[in-house]
């Protein structure tokens, strides 16, 4: 036997072994694709108006517990006289107004929001939200976090 097919044979092993210690060192890469289906049912939580707002709301946390996840998603129906308290925003948050009225107050400067409304505070501001009117005021809020582990 000459010497090349014996590093082979030996090579081989070590190889084997030295990529098989290799993937216990490293996590595993995700799977690609796949989905995570949650329902309103399923996450709805009664909650105090967040940042001291007061009133009665619903929350739905969608995808908190989604490793690796860093997007917020979030829907908030707003009882009447609830509200999202006045408080400085540290990231960029998105509210998209699904239905009902509201009054937003952003640095100071007040307004009404509706179905179709789409806010962006940027990080730095300050802004709070009251619920207006009979019927309840239903939104998305998305901002991005450190993600879960």
């Amino acid at each position: 036997m000459t010497i090349r097919p014996i590093l082979f044979m030996a090579g081989v092993p070590i190889a084997f072994a030295w990529t098989a210690a290799l993937a216990l060192q490293r996590p595993a890469a995700a799977t690609p694709g796949g989905y995570i289906l949650e329902r309103d049912a399923e996450v709805r939580l009664a909650e105090p108006g967040p940042h001291a707002g007061g009133g009665q709301t619903t929350g739905y946390s969608f995808f908190k517990k989604a490793p690796g996840l860093t997007l917020v998603f979030r829907k908030r129906a707003m009882k009447p006289g609830s509200a999202i308290g006045y408080h400085l925003q540290t990231e960029d948050e998105i509210y998209y107004i699904l239905s009902g009225k509201g009054s937003m107050t952003i640095d100071g400067k007040t307004f009404d929001v509706g179905p179709g409304d789409a806010i962006l505070t940027r990080t730095g501001s300050s802004h709070g939200l009251k619920q207006v009117g009979a019927e309840d005021l239903v939104l998305m809020i998305n901002y991005e976090q450190a993600p879960q582990k």
